[in-house]
């Protein structure tokens, strides 16, 4: 597929990273008003231009990685030059319904809420789309599945999408920089401690991934009577760590929706 990021921003950044490493027999074209932070991805065989209308009639999907002020100024540029294009938007709160008045019936809008792991394979991206546009949106899933894992689902719960996979990403960081502080109190310098925690969250991901079972199955396998995992965790619970981080989640969506 030609692939036409619009926004060379972290998450754009990052799809292109991925597309290039993951799936390099897509041609990816990659805009961005300032290109200087972003020229080395000529390197790896992504055409980068100011211009965000360079090469877009070619494009099989078009991706929308902007902020939402910038929707109506990026449409009015490229509306006028494309016809029959894909327009995948990871635009936090534009409904499907909103973008495709926007664009009119001769493009199809899907809505995509890929994370930054995109650029390592990891991402967890939704992808939500009307019925009609259910063949042409197989193409935008596929792609996405090469970044990672790419559940459809329905359009209502995009925001509590973005909290869960977007910002989770930044929650689970959270969790791990304090793990790494944990290992430093307990002996270990901080690159060790760092390597060892950000480890363990891989591992305990993969194996949940791998073996699709609720994680207090894999819980119970690494504690035992009266051990030390087990103090830990209860310990962790009476100060809350289950509970704040449900909150926080909550708090994030609550924010979205205004």
């Amino acid at each position: 597929m030609k692939v036409h990021i619009i926004g060379g921003g972290n998450l754009g950044v990052s799809i292109a990273l991925g597309l290039s490493k993951f799936s390099p027999e897509n041609q990816v074209t990659i805009t961005r008003r300032n290109t200087s932070s972003i020229l080395y991805l000529e390197k790896l065989g992504a055409t980068v231009s100011t211009n965000n209308i360079h090469q877009i009639q070619e494009a099989d999907v078009i991706i929308l990685t902007i902020k939402p002020y910038q929707v109506d100024t990026v449409l009015a540029e490229i509306l006028p030059v494309i016809s029959n294009k894909i327009i995948a938007s990871a635009v936090s709160g534009l409904s499907i319904e909103n973008l495709q008045n926007k664009i009119g019936t001769a493009n199809s809008a899907i809505r995509i809420m890929p994370n930054i792991a995109a650029q390592f394979g990891a991402s967890a991206t939704c992808i939500a789309f009307h019925e009609k546009d259910k063949d042409k949106a197989q193409d935008v899933v596929s792609l996405f599945q090469s970044l990672g894992t790419a559940p459809i689902i329905d359009e209502k719960l995009m925001d509590a999408a973005t909290v869960l996979a977007a910002s989770g990403t930044a929650f689970a960081l959270r969790y791990i920089r304090a793990s790494m502080q944990a290992g430093i109190e307990i002996g270990f310098d901080w690159q060790t401690a760092l390597a060892i925690s950000a480890q363990t969250v891989k591992g305990a991901a993969e194996m949940l991934l791998e073996e699709k079972v609720h994680p207090e199955q894999l819980i119970d396998r690494v504690t035992t009577p009266q051990g030390c995992t087990i103090a830990g965790l209860n310990e962790m619970e009476m100060h809350g760590f289950s509970s704040s981080l449900i909150r926080g989640i909550k708090t994030s969506l609550k924010q979205i929706k205004g």
